[in-house]
């Protein structure tokens, strides 16, 4: 995680000292991430469909104009990732069906490194700027658990289990990013609303021999304010 942030500070100093266009903007962001993995085709016929994991996300961020309509977008940001595995059947009771089943979530929190460029779409005289943002982010899985609780007929209180890192289960992963987002001009600064979609890069189950191309997917939205720093 210190090569995460070092390499977040060395990005900023670089890009902070060369950039001449205008200034450069600090802000903070937070909202949603819904997250899953891709499934194997191997798994397909013996295990449940995965679902979108629900979980904070969030990011302080840099805005750094290299161009009148492009800008780099450094960020040290915060995302629960997973997904969400529902099983269900039920039983006959006197003729009446009995509904029985569980929930299993697998969220795994990770402090995240995008380096993204942002393509302004409109002047910056503009009180409404659409923008597009794209670029790869590196992300590092400091801790993951399963909760899982069962469903139904009644509902129990959910328990947790540990899940190690580093093994079977991969703490990094890289990952490309994509999004649209709106800014709106208030007061000395922007309001940012954006909706970004992740595509995981790196297979996070290293088994021996079979190769599972399980690779993490999500959707997120967030809603943050930038203002103006330096100069």
């Amino acid at each position: 995680m210190k090569r995460i942030v070092l390499a977040f500070a060395a990005a900023i100093g670089l890009f902070t000292t060369t950039s001449t266009f205008a200034q450069v903007q600090f802000g903070v962001r937070g909202g949603a991430h819904w997250g899953t993995v891709s499934k194997p085709a191997l798994l397909d016929n013996y295990s449940p469909s995965f679902q979108l994991s629900p979980g904070p996300q969030g990011a302080l961020f840099l805005d750094i104009p290299v161009s009148e309509r492009v800008s780099f977008r450094p960020e040290l940001g915060y995302s629960q990732k997973g997904l969400v595995l529902r099983e269900s059947f039920s039983f006959d009771v006197l003729g009446v069906p009995v509904p029985l089943g569980a929930r299993i979530a697998l969220q795994t929190r990770n402090i995240d490194l995008p380096l993204l460029a942002k393509i302004n779409l409109a002047s910056a005289e503009s009180s409404v700027q659409p923008y597009l943002i794209a670029g790869p982010a590196v992300s590092y899985a400091a801790d993951s658990r399963v909760r899982a609780r069962a469903e139904g007929l009644f509902r129990t209180q959910p328990f947790d289990l540990n899940v190690p890192l580093g093994g079977v289960m991969n703490r990094w992963d890289v990952s490309g990013v994509g999004g649209l987002g709106l800014a709106f001009n208030a007061g000395a600064g922007q309001f940012v609303l954006e909706g970004r979609y992740v595509h995981g890069l790196t297979r996070q189950i290293e088994v021996p021999v079979v190769q599972l191309p399980v690779r993490n997917r999500g959707v997120s939205v967030s809603l943050g304010y930038s203002f103006p720093i330096g100069q």
